[in-house]
């Protein structure tokens, strides 16, 4: 399994699994992850989810490398990833990531939807879509919500990766903790937030999310569609071919 989740005393755990390559997004993990927060969505005993990645990486991103000589393959996993990125935001819970490693692109898109993110100075965060022919379509609208759309800006043409320290100052994550702490800080938060009102809660976030736009399917299908087209055209192609070409 690509995804691991357990529950208990209401608080979901739910992990991505693939440490032997930096938890990257395969098309498998997508599809899996969507399975399982769909189940958390249908549970009615869930007060608070934890996302996270098991080894060093929260989540390296997509993994296009799988589907290298499949173009249309590449644009059905970034639809998928905007599918669940929309399903995770519209839990009624509250969501934290916890970001012990590399949150990467898409990875970094995961991180941001939640509603809190929990990271250290020393993690790699960010966005090098641009840098690689890619259109960050999919995890922009996600970002600026986030941050703001003239920071969201900034950030998403420039590409490029920040230390975990800049990324909590440029409001990618709302705790900056030492590395050793991040697990309990995230338990702590998940304990705390389980404690409110459930009907408070969901109320309180669709609520927010309808204040948000977060609950735009037009904007978050075009932004799918926008990142497909971009993705399978030369530029991306050729960029991507470079980056993967091995070292001599």
């Amino acid at each position: 399994m690509s995804v691991k989740s357990t529950t208990l005393h209401g608080i979901v755990s739910i992990e991505l699994a693939r440490p032997e390559a930096r938890n990257a997004l395969s098309r498998e993990l997508i599809l899996q992850l969507m399975s399982a927060i769909e189940a958390v969505s249908g549970d009615q005993s869930a007060r608070a989810l934890i996302l996270s990645g098991e080894g060093k990486s929260f989540c390296a991103g997509m993994d296009l490398r799988a589907v290298a000589d499949d173009p249309i393959a590449m644009g059905e996993m970034l639809r998928e990833l905007s599918h669940v990125s929309r399903a995770i935001r519209r839990l009624s819970i509250p969501t934290i990531a916890r970001v012990q490693g590399a949150a990467i692109g898409g990875g970094c898109g995961l991180m941001v939807v939640c509603d809190f993110a929990i990271t250290h100075p020393e993690a790699k965060l960010g966005y090098p879509e641009v840098d690689l022919g890619i259109c960050p379509a999919v995890v922009a609208p996600w970002l600026m919500k986030k941050i703001g759309a003239g920071a969201a800006r900034a950030m998403l043409l420039a590409g490029g990766t920040m230390s975990g320290d800049e990324g909590f100052r440029r409001g990618l994550a709302t705790h900056l903790v030492a590395e050793s702490q991040i697990a309990a800080t995230a338990q702590t938060l998940a304990e705390r937030l389980a404690k409110g009102g459930p009907n408070a809660i969901a109320a309180t976030k669709h609520w927010l999310n309808k204040l948000d736009g977060s609950l735009d399917d037009a904007i978050a299908d075009e932004a799918a569609e926008i990142s497909a087209r971009i993705i399978a055209g030369e530029e991306a192609q050729s960029r991507l071919r470079a980056a993967w070409a091995p070292r001599v």
